[in-house]
């Protein structure tokens, strides 16, 4: 997989935005990830039955809401499947840098926070969205910082001078890039693909949660989030 080369700078980056980072030698622990993203989920379930929107189910409002809500899920199922075929099996193994990564150097994180956001807004909070995408965008980027350090360890300067020409979170769609051919990891796939069912199945659980607080089956909300 080639790596980066000569892309234009990027406003969301400055040339020293590694500069500080120390090269390691071992792959950050992906299940310190798991587990943050876990309690953040945790959280979130609890939030469904702690607090209620603003907007009344049925309303005109809470459905636009909730139709945003739903088509940001979409683009982080899509968009992480999309990521998984380039780096799927490649994980820490090569510097992948074309596709999404030559977007942004943390496409899944991305696509991820997208996903969070679509739930507060399924739940018809905007309160919630903020919240939910401002959690998911601080625990994505302590991981992105060990990841770098371990990936300037093991590519050094081609690392070091993709980022440099490659915004670290938000995408720059001018930047893109692709390959003739592409490889990938079917068992990558699938599983990136059961993964991102549990964005889908939120859909369905607000609903259920919001039905039996309607017929009076769940106790009432304790605080109502905009």
């Amino acid at each position: 997989m080639p790596i980066a080369h000569g892309h234009p700078s990027v406003p969301q980056e400055t040339p020293n935005a590694y500069a500080t980072l120390k090269p390691v030698s071992q792959a950050f622990d992906q299940r310190k990830r798991l587990i943050f993203v876990r309690v953040a989920a945790a959280l979130a379930v609890l939030l469904l039955f702690l607090t209620k929107p603003g907007l009344s189910e049925g309303s005109d409002g809470h459905e636009t809401i909730e139709f945003f809500g739903f088509c940001l899920v979409l683009v982080c199922v899509v968009g992480r499947l999309w990521s998984i075929l380039y780096v799927g099996g490649k994980k820490n193994e090569e510097l992948v840098s074309t596709g999404p990564f030559s977007t942004t150097q943390n496409p899944l994180y991305f696509f991820s926070t997208v996903g969070a956001v679509g739930i507060g807004l399924l739940y018809g909070s905007l309160m919630a969205a903020v919240a939910l995408g401002l959690a998911s965008f601080f625990i994505f980027r302590v991981t992105a910082r060990k990841e770098a350090e371990f990936l300037l360890g093991k590519f050094g300067p081609a690392y070091l001078a993709y980022t440099k020409s490659t915004p670290r979170f938000w995408p720059n769609p001018l930047l893109y890039r692709d390959d003739d051919e592409l490889q990938f990891s079917t068992r990558a796939l699938k599983r990136t693909f059961f993964d991102g069912l549990y964005f889908l199945a939120i859909f369905p659980a607000i609903e259920l949660v919001e039905h039996f607080r309607a017929t009076g089956m769940l106790f009432p909300a304790f605080v109502t989030l905009y």
